[in-house]
């Protein structure tokens, strides 16, 4: 606590008269830290606005309250610091004290600070995120001109000020404080404070905190920790009259579906979000930013108008002949103006006759919408409810993905209804999906060839649309005839870009005013942020294109949820098979899970088995494949089975959970395992063995490890095959590298040497030709024992030494791969201390490999070894010289 900050509170104040805290009680830490905005109507009516730093509430007062909209800057006068116990305070300070007047706790919750927050205040520009229960998002406080000092003694007056992002409701002035009368801690309004009705507040401050590391992610629920542990026994609130809007829950973009209990995952509909109103018979529409689109669905306006009153969250939908969600038949039916085609899928229920049901958990909101919608008489086709699963995230994508559906919506079933993206709802796509601004637009003769299209980066005065690439595709004579005459309309002289971040003029380009906002869907970002393989779907117009932002998934540790499952609760999630039905395996469904794959091993290996063993290795087998294409051995009747094929390329209805990429010079995508969880897809595919490529992780150009294999004759004895690899050891770490062993999984051994990647760094062929010259020195120095000669009659007696292995679309077997083979074995990393005489290369199986990985440890230095390869081949020359 800073010295003496208390000291003009407690000034103020006789605490004989008045039950505000005296600062003196103990308030527990938090890892995080905490806000509370109080409404306090004294002399005026007011909002006191503290952020907890340094032992204190730092303290204002903003005159007309928080505002949503960012064009609205809210005077915010800084008072005298508060205690923290302050947070918790809610009731009447008597009239003749100092700030006379009913204190309500109006919002609570947790802030982060942009930057450091004491060279904020110093400044007089703090930036900061709250995630309250009413307050979200991105926010600034800015201290004004004339108090760029502070003032000794004097109140400073500062602008509090909402900054765009998904929280943010422009032209909507006041629409939070209207929305919000009651208390976040007891739900009592000002009058029932006054004169002391209703139940005390829910502490906050001082009541028993949570577990560490839980702090933050109970602000996405809604605040203080006993307010959040008594949502689960929430009840509805009865109340006079309904919002007209309410700024509706967002989802964060994540890479995985959760895949633990207490999830629901319901379908992503490629539609327009929508807020259905009902009140005494009459239905309006809104769009997520609150403009009322009515008049556009007003076929389900109509047939919405036989329900109860209540505010419903949904989504409106086209669909094709085959049932899926069709963005473009939505747009098409919206130009015709034929919204009876349409579909209101609702999957959220926050008001129903005379009561407010956000704080209720989701299976109880959902459960009385279900209830009401089925209470409509006749058929309603245009209302559907949405259910849900609550199976593993990753399976339910995966069928909505062979469904070629856009995705999933997880959400938290024991969560309430917050607005904001908070993060107890997140969606997964099949396919990326994105709104982008369009900047311009490039033609050949009268047809038009893409679209030229951006996203906006940074805030406020630092926000500037920038370049994305273009979208070439999709674009049927139908689209033609309604988009070019859009972009006419807007065409401009001038580019609208960031300078440094716009496409250079050409022939046939044409720059646009950036105001229209396309929908794409696009295979991914490029390493320079341009969208890949885009493809247009149609126009929005219920975002605003200065809103257009990159959106990309988040890893799961920063997204709250959905984290790589611990190894000890993946084994909780694999399920042993009933009967003829599918196993479970980090959330995947492995189907025939008895099928044997090792028919001839006692008992045999089975395709559960193989999926558990993956799932048992696969976290230290996953840091030796991420990011490079892989090839697949599979075996789907089993080894000895008539359908074993390699497999390089993606194929139709490939798992979400494996990568599909591009790499130049080929038109198919590869395949490539990035999780621990897509070795479970790959075992469900009948996978047996693993192939990746050498190349650096994500840059399949370059050279990542250099790979030396020791494949001997039928006549040589696997102790000369181990002096062999000490060989190749000897030679390589004598130009400065470092090397590991492991086995094949089957008669020979690899040695391999990890490499470093720079702007420097030799390319595949400098790679290839000097492994082939290390392995043409060992041979010609001993050629009773090595020959580099690949054919079968040329080995006798000899070890063949293949360099090539060392080449850009080569691979060689993953460490810790099974083998297709007899024994069941798997290619097993080796400390040199095991690479010795009577070291036996069958004894590393399915069966055995975990448990000797645990104990002998190898491997551990391998990612700390990379060495730069240029160095050695300098080595290399001068030894030659």
């Amino acid at each position: 606590m800073r010295k003496d900050s208390l000291t003009t509170y407690r000034a103020k104040r006789d605490f004989t008269h008045t039950d505000e805290p005296s600062g003196k009680a103990a308030v527990a830490s938090s890892k995080e830290l905490r806000f509370v905005i109080q409404r306090h109507d004294a002399t005026r009516l007011h909002y006191d606005f503290r952020l907890e730093l340094d032992g204190v509430f730092l303290s204002w007062a903003v005159t007309k309250g928080p505002s949503l909209d960012p064009a609205v800057k809210r005077l915010a006068v800084q008072t005298e610091d508060h205690p923290l116990d302050y947070g918790d305070f809610e009731g009447t300070i008597p009239e003749g004290q100092y700030g006379g007047g009913t204190v309500q706790l109006w919002d609570r919750g947790y802030w982060r600070p942009i930057g450091d927050p004491r060279e904020g205040l110093k400044k007089g520009d703090l930036k900061f995120v709250l995630e309250g229960e009413r307050l979200h998002g991105s926010w600034v406080l800015v201290r004004m001109k004339w108090d760029r000092k502070g003032g000794s003694g004097k109140k400073t007056n500062w602008l509090l000020i909402k900054h765009r992002d998904e929280a943010a409701r422009e032209g909507d002035e006041d629409a939070v404080l209207e929305e919000n009368e009651t208390s976040v801690a007891s739900g009592r309004t000002l009058d029932e404070i006054a004169i002391g009705k209703g139940r005390a507040p829910t502490p906050f401050m001082t009541g028993k905190r949570r577990a560490a590391g839980a702090v933050w992610q109970s602000s996405k629920k809604g605040g203080g920790d006993e307010a959040t542990l008594a949502e689960s026994k929430a009840k509805p609130r009865k109340v006079s009259k309904m919002p007209t809007f309410i700024e509706p829950q967002l989802c964060k973009l994540v890479e995985r579906a959760p895949a633990q209990a207490g999830w629901a995952h319901e379908v992503k509909f490629d539609g327009y979000r929508l807020q259905l109103r009902v009140e005494d018979g009459k239905a309006r529409l809104r769009t997520r930013k609150g403009l009322d689109w009515t008049q556009k669905f007003q076929a389900i306006a109509d047939r919405a108008e036989k329900l109860p009153d209540c505010i419903i969250d949904g989504e409106a939908v086209a669909l094709d002949a085959h049932g899926a969600p069709d963005f473009s038949a939505l747009q098409a039916a919206l130009s015709e103006g034929q919204s009876e085609k349409l579909v209101f899928f609702a999957f959220d229920l926050l008001f129903a006759e005379g009561e407010d049901l956000r704080a209720l958990p989701l299976r109880d909101r959902k459960a009385r919408l279900q209830k009401l919608l089925d209470g409509l008489r006749g058929k309603h086709a245009s209302l559907q409810y949405v259910d849900h699963f609550e199976t593993a995230g990753d399976a339910v994508l995966e069928s909505a993905c062979r469904m070629h559906l856009e995705g999933i919506v997880s959400k938290e079933l024991d969560a309430p209804y917050r607005s904001g993206r908070i993060g107890s709802w997140v969606k997964t796509k099949c396919r990326a999906g994105h709104e982008v601004v369009i900047g311009g637009w490039t033609s050949e003769g009268k047809r038009m060839r893409s679209l030229l299209v951006g996203v906006h980066r940074g805030h406020g005065k630092d926000q500037k649309l920038v370049s994305v690439g273009r979208v070439g595709t999709g674009f049927s004579e139908a689209v033609m005839r309604k988009l070019v005459p859009r972009l006419r309309e807007v065409e401009s002289k001038t580019s609208p870009f960031a300078s440094d971040a716009s496409p250079r003029k050409e022939a046939g380009m044409h720059w646009a005013r950036p105001e229209l906002v396309a929908e794409i869907e696009f295979a991914g970002w490029t390493a320079d942020g341009n969208v890949r393989q885009a493809a247009f779907k149609g126009l929005r117009a219920d975002k605003p294109a200065e809103e257009v932002e990159a959106e990309r998934a988040v890893e799961p540790e920063r997204a709250k949820m959905a984290k790589p499952v611990p190894k000890a609760r993946r084994a909780k999630a694999s399920r042993a098979a009933p009967a003829g039905g599918p196993a479970m395996v980090m959330g995947v469904s492995i189907s025939h899970p008895d099928k044997p794959l090792w028919p001839d091993e006692k008992p045999p290996v089975t395709k559960l088995e193989l999926a558990q063993y993956y799932e048992t290795v696969g976290d230290w087998m996953i840091e030796h494949l991420k990011g490079r294409p892989c090839s697949l051995v599979r075996t789907p009747d089993g080894i000895d089975g008539d359908q074993n094929f390699f497999q390089r390329h993606a194929a139709p209805g490939t798992s979400h959970l494996l990568e599909q990429v591009k790499v130049s010079g080929d038109r198919k995508p590869y395949l490539q395992i990035d999780r621990v969880e897509g070795l479970a897809a790959v075992a469900q595919l009948g996978a047996t063995e693993l192939h990746p490529w050498n190349c650096q992780a994500g840059e399949p150009e370059l050279p990542g490890r250099l790979v030396f294999d020791l494949d001997p004759a039928p006549d040589v004895k696997f102790d000369e095959v181990v002096k062999g690899a000490l060989d190749v050891r000897k030679r390589l770490e004598a130009l400065g590298l470092k090397t590991f062993c492991k086995t094949t999984g089957g008669k020979g051994l690899h040695v391999v040497t990890p490499l470093t990647s720079d702007p420097k760094s030799p390319d595949w062929d400098a790679a290839k030709t000097f492994a082939r010259e290390i392995c043409r020195r060992l041979a010609e120095d001993e050629p009773d024992r090595f020959v580099l000669n690949m054919a079968k009659k040329e080995r006798g007696g000899r070890i063949f030494l293949d360099y090539l292995r060392n080449d850009r679309t080569a691979t060689a077997v993953a460490p810790l791969s099974t083998r297709a083979r007899p024994g069941a074995t798997v290619s097993m990393p080796l400390n040199w201390s095991q690479v010795k005489a009577g070291l036996d290369p069958m004894k590393f199986t399915i069966r055995t490999a975990p448990a000797l990985l645990k104990k002998n440890k190898p491997w551990v230095t391998y990612a700390k070894s990379a060495t730069p390869l240029r160095s050695a081949i300098e080595r290399l020359i001068k030894s030659k010289s």
